[in-house]
């Protein structure tokens, strides 16, 4: 009688703890995940996994925990490179005064590729492993994700003024929907509709956006309730809210992933969860540009899915996820006045799960399940920083940093190994990146 042979497999990542995020809350020990096809086949403790297969390869780190990718659930990925030009000041004029104009001079498929791969090396540096985009040129951002072999919901820019990008809102549409078939197979990128916010895009548009997304069955990622200035604007011009408004034109449902939300009433957070709306909460931008704050715990138990988002560069400073973790968690707290609010295991949610349901990705993406792709983030807690370790999930929201992770995978596919980037030339990054940066500067020299 002979044993029953090895079953094969591409990858076995074994860790000292696997946190699924599915089931809520459960950390497994000494586990191991298996991985085929890019796809996980199974989740199971070390010693059974070592027993059923023959990898090709294996990564085990007894040291580390094993965790969805981070999902970015709101980016400007390509405002990467003005990181910094303009900081401490109010959106209005950081947008108008500072933000418009650089974009005016130097916006190109060369500035938003560039931008975007400096921002995929960033994200994969700290663990995150797709993104929900919103800029010009989606043409230029998607081939770039593609090319990278990174996960990303591309939006299809929308707003009445024009841009290198589209010089007319017929123009906006019509790119945008050549985009959209180009992509519309892929097995990586994925196209959104993103107008950028009530006080930029007409009711017209708004019109159009709904029967198209409806019609190519895709989200609409926009910018909603992110001021008290934006609410006090739209009741003069439109003698409404702008989530009414929305409303009235059909557009508050479950397709509709409205960010930051800083401004809400309860009656407002009740229409959210009926219809099925996704929050994304952007805490770190919020507090920089002083817009206020998302009542998040609210939203939470009124049944609202929410996502978490870095915003862009230009307003955060970075992609850091894991610093976004703590700062929603803690600010959820204060805001709530009350210390249960966004737990660690929601928290890490909300940065997974959440942000993959809001994007319209959480079957395949968000929590270690069978079935699901191989995107995954190995992060190591053997640091100083995460010493002693008594609570897994609130040590990876509350204490770990994104120089711990260590391996990140994308459809099984590794992007880091031991710390570093697998495909991706570091030194070419920080030439181009030079080179923005010496051309803007340039530009604000003159103004």
């Amino acid at each position: 009688m002979t044993d029953d042979p090895l079953l094969p497999c591409d990858l076995l990542i074994e860790a000292g703890w696997v946190v699924p995020v599915e089931p809520h809350g459960v950390v497994l020990t000494d586990h191991a995940v298996a991985v085929s096809g890019g796809a996980i086949i199974a989740v199971l403790p070390r010693a059974e996994a070592r027993a059923t297969y023959a990898p090709a390869q294996t990564v085990s780190r007894p040291e580390a925990a094993l965790i969805p990718g981070l999902v970015n659930a709101h980016t400007h990925n390509p405002m990467t490179l003005m990181r910094g030009v303009a900081d401490d000041l109010p959106l209005m004029p950081w947008l108008t005064e500072h933000v418009w104009p650089i974009e005016a001079s130097v916006m190109s498929p060369e500035f938003v590729a560039d931008g975007c791969e400096l921002a995929v090396a960033e994200m994969l540096r700290g663990g995150t492993t797709c993104c929900n985009e919103s800029y010009f040129f989606p043409d230029a951002q998607a081939a770039t994700y593609r090319r990278l072999g990174f996960r990303a919901l591309v939006g299809l820019p929308v707003i009445e003024f024009p841009s290198a990008w589209a010089a007319s809102t017929a123009e906006y549409f019509d790119k945008g929907l050549e985009v959209h078939d180009n992509y519309r197979r892929d097995s990586l990128v994925r196209l959104s509709f993103a107008p950028h916010a009530p006080y930029t895009v007409g009711d017209a548009s708004f019109e159009r956006i709904r029967m198209l997304a409806e019609q190519l069955d895709v989200p609409v990622h926009c910018h909603v309730h992110e001021t008290a200035q934006e609410i006090e604007d739209s009741i003069k011009q439109h003698g409404q809210r702008p989530l009414a408004r929305l409303d009235r034109l059909g557009l508050v449902n479950e397709r509709l992933i409205a960010v930051h939300m800083t401004q809400l009433t309860d009656a407002e957070i009740a229409l959210c969860a009926e219809r099925g709306t996704s929050v994304l909460h952007c805490p770190q931008s919020n507090l920089k540009l002083a817009s206020g704050f998302s009542p998040i715990e609210k939203l939470r138990r009124a049944g609202v899915n929410i996502g978490l988002g870095t915003d862009g560069c230009a307003s955060n400073n970075d992609l850091d996820m894991f610093d976004e973790m703590r700062t929603a968690a803690l600010l959820a707290k204060g805001v709530a006045m009350d210390a249960t609010a966004l737990d660690a295991a929601s928290a890490l949610r909300i940065a997974t799960l959440g942000g993959a349901k809001a994007i319209g990705m959480d079957d395949r993406i968000g929590s270690i399940t069978v079935g699901k792709q191989a995107d995954l983030s190995l992060v190591s807690m053997d640091a100083l920083e995460t010493q002693p370790l008594y609570h897994v999930i609130s040590q990876l929201v509350y204490a770990t940093g994104r120089h711990q992770v260590r391996d990140v995978w994308i459809a099984g596919q590794r992007k880091l190994a031991d710390g570093e980037l697998v495909d991706m030339d570091s030194v070419a990054l920080r030439a181009k990146a030079g080179q923005w940066q010496r051309r803007i500067a340039a530009i604000g020299k003159q103004s």
